[in-house]
């Protein structure tokens, strides 16, 4: 099984949520994930974005790990874990809902900085 890395560095601002996305579902389509699970990839992207901005990191770096069973994403979180703001708060809890709801995994690890979610190929979100 062979895993290609795409990195990706963006500022984050709403604004580069599109170019997230996209890269999303571009990398999903190498998965030969089905055409809805390229938008459930999509979705998790974008919320994992919200997710990542709403902890103010300085730059939003993300990690695809592409390989034929799944799309993983790694995405850096902000020093603002929890967040200070009760707007970023939910934010951050209804990100995390939805890519509870959608991902077929969803963690934070290295001690609160990185958010890794992953998407299955014909995952059992698919199947129910």
């Amino acid at each position: 099984m062979d895993t290609r890395v795409v990195r990706l560095s963006v500022p984050p601002e709403a604004t580069f949520a599109r170019s997230v996305r996209m890269m999303a579902a571009n990398l999903a389509v190498l998965c030969s994930m089905s055409v809805d699970e390229v938008e459930d990839a999509r979705m998790v992207a974008e919320e994992a974005f919200v997710f990542s901005c709403a902890t103010r990191p300085d730059l939003c770096e993300i990690d695809f790990f592409v390989t034929d069973e799944a799309l993983s994403m790694e995405i850096c979180l902000g020093a603002a874990m929890p967040p200070q703001d009760p707007t970023d708060a939910s934010h951050i809890e209804l990100a995390q809902l939805l890519l509870e709801a959608v991902s077929d995994s969803c963690e934070i690890v290295r001690n609160n900085t990185v958010l890794r979610v992953t998407k299955l190929v014909g995952g059992v979100h698919d199947a129910s």
